[in-house]
């Protein structure tokens, strides 16, 4: 009897495991579509080798004839344009946004983390900050790699193959999400929330990767607008992903109706009721996901 119980509690684990993972790739037809398009999510802290435990992944790729991502990353163009974005104007000085002492902290944690400090970095705003710094800590306590990261593999492989690659955003668009989505002060706000309490952000990212990776969706919706999250990706920049949702499911639109649209986004964007998925399903698609398990 026990071991029969072991072997049911396997295969209710194993089960699990492929009906979560399924989540993560969707299929979307419908609304006068001429072929079936996929929805695949991603997670930045995720290497490349888990690609190949998620079933038909691939399969459904080859599928397809263009791939639409969030931003075009590998248009070295637009990339130069984000970095001329993230410099302050010349009238703003960090220093004037922070006592003494905090800017001191700042500047020790910038160099202790990034081998730069304020020095070398004053000139850039405070999100743009935040995020390089949150990026070195993902890569020293998260075990993060920027080449082994799947977030951007599949554009990567496009643009080997020639197949088109579309960004739902524009460039302007792009600088502002990444830059200028929080007011001023409160990017001061965060940049030294995040030097103060390093472990929460590492925390957070690491538990919405082992989300990510069971397919739990949903769940990493609420874990980001959860009154229990205090990090520096929390409720407010939730709400601003939801508005920017409905935008991107216009920009789908004309991609829908061909068809043969692998779309690859952030999994933080797609689950919840606001979530991309659950507004493509309110204008009209069937979305459902590609792999289900056998019972």
């Amino acid at each position: 009897m026990k071991v029969r119980n072991i072997i049911l509690t396997i295969l209710l684990v194993v089960l699990g495991s492929v009906t979560a993972r399924a989540q993560l790739v969707w299929q979307i037809s419908g609304n006068g579509a001429l072929d079936k398009s996929y929805l695949f999510a991603t997670n930045k802290l995720t290497d490349i080798s888990f690609l190949d435990s998620i079933p038909n992944l691939f399969k459904v790729y080859t599928k397809c004839d263009k791939v639409i991502t969030e931003f075009v990353m590998l248009d070295y163009e637009a990339i130069a344009a984000l970095r001329t974005a993230s410099l302050l104007p010349d009238s703003v000085r960090l220093m004037n946004f922070y006592t003494e002492d905090e800017y001191k902290e700042i500047d020790g944690a910038l160099m202790a983390t990034l081998g730069m400090g304020l020095q070398q970095l004053g000139r850039m705003k405070p999100q743009y900050l935040t995020e390089m710094y949150r990026t070195e800590l993902f890569k020293q306590w998260a075990g993060y790699r920027e080449d082994r990261s799947s977030e951007h593999f599949f554009e990567g492989v496009a643009q080997q193959q020639g197949k088109p690659v579309h960004g739902l955003d524009e460039i302007g668009e792009a600088m502002y999400m990444m830059f200028d989505r929080e007011p001023f002060h409160w990017q001061c706000t965060e940049l030294k929330k995040v030097i103060e309490y390093p472990e929460r952000e590492v925390k957070q990212e690491k538990i919405l990767r082992d989300l990510y990776k069971q397919g739990r969706l949903l769940d990493i919706s609420y874990q980001v607008k959860g009154p229990d999250n205090q990090t520096t990706i929390s409720f407010s920049d939730h709400k601003v992903y939801c508005d920017r949702n409905r935008t991107w499911v216009r920009r789908l639109e004309p991609y829908l109706r061909e068809g043969k649209a692998f779309i690859c986004l952030n999994a933080i964007y797609l689950g919840g009721e606001d979530g991309l998925i659950a507004q493509l399903q309110a204008a009209g698609y069937r979305v459902k996901p590609v792999n289900k398990a056998k019972r």
